[in-house]
């Protein structure tokens, strides 16, 4: 006797193979286009085919991945875990393949490498020089530049999703080796609207700044370290230079910006440094890679290179 409505198994992936890989590559790069017709150019085939090859990685595992119809493409929660690990996968592989690659005494493959932002501007970061000094003894290496957060970036070197990172130092971790590369110069500035803008600022101290809303970073960062040391009062969060730089052009904040990034902001009488004497930090960038497993030898050649730069 047939029985109606009976529930049918669902799929399971089983063992992964060449062709999983690639669903999944093809998954990953959906998700950080914002879908499958943006996804079209970077992957260099059709937005049937990248539709199709979705379709195929949610039979494979079993699940609905992602939502897409006229209200746009979103991720579902089990989408949303399937990309996070999908990361974690493709970072192993990418380990995996760098150390083959070791064995052989060669270096190819792709190089993560993540940044924290507005770090071009600095005349003290020889990152450039670094790259190019790299790519010349690399030249199969492909490298993959990315920027983040602070700890994105620690994060992303711990877990292997990236190879090498260059942030500003706060704290230390035991899973990483970190390498002093060069420093920025950080000033208290306010926009074009605030009181202060135009003011005289000789006579401020640390007790009249507090009076004024402050912009800050919202992770721990040296930002971070000296608004709770400094007492200010922090009434609005970003969570990146650029952030703070528009809070601070909306005349209502006082925020910490490099001054280097704040130059043209200045140069256009947007933006002025509050009594950079005194409301003022300097910080160190620090070059970071994972401590265990040893980094690859295409990582340890680039962290030479940021050395060399930067005449450490």
């Amino acid at each position: 006797m047939q029985v109606k409505n009976a529930r049918r198994p669902r799929a399971v992936l089983g063992q992964l193979s060449d062709m999983d890989l690639r669903l999944l590559q093809v998954f990953k790069a959906v998700v950080e286009c914002g879908g499958m017709a943006a996804a079209e150019l970077e992957l260099n085939i059709g937005t049937s085919t990248v539709s199709r090859h979705v379709k195929d990685l949610e039979t494979r595992l079993g699940l609905t991945l992602c939502r897409r119809g006229r209200a746009g493409f979103a991720l579902t929660p089990e989408g949303q875990r399937v990309y996070e690990e999908t990361l974690r996968l493709l970072a192993s592989v990418r380990g995996f393949l760098g150390s083959i690659d070791d064995i052989h005494d060669r270096m190819g493959g792709q190089l993560a490498v993540a940044v924290f932002d507005k770090t071009a501007s600095n005349p003290a970061a020889r990152i450039g020089d670094a790259i190019a000094t790299f790519t010349a003894e690399a030249p199969d290496v492909q490298l993959q530049l990315h920027v983040g957060s602070i700890n994105a970036i620690e994060r992303g070197v711990i877990d292997g999703s990236f190879q090498v990172g260059i942030i500003p130092a706060h704290r230390s971790s035991q899973s990483l080796v970190y390498s002093d590369l060069f420093g920025e110069t950080m000033l208290l500035y306010c926009g074009a609207g605030h009181p202060l803008f135009g003011a005289p600022h000789d006579d401020l101290d640390w007790d009249a700044v507090r009076r004024y809303p402050f912009a800050g970073l919202g992770y721990h960062s040296p930002n971070m370290e000296l608004s709770h040391e400094a007492r200010l009062t922090r009434a609005a969060t970003g969570f990146d230079q650029e952030s703070i730089a528009t809070l601070v052009l909306s005349g209502r904040f006082l925020g910490f910006l490099p001054d280097h990034y704040a130059e043209s902001f200045e140069r256009q009488g947007r933006m002025q440094p509050v009594r950079p004497a005194l409301f003022r930090y300097d910080c160190r960038f620090v070059s970071l890679v994972r401590r265990s497993p040893a980094p690859s030898r295409a990582a340890q050649l680039l962290q030479r290179c940021l050395l060399q730069a930067h005449g450490a």
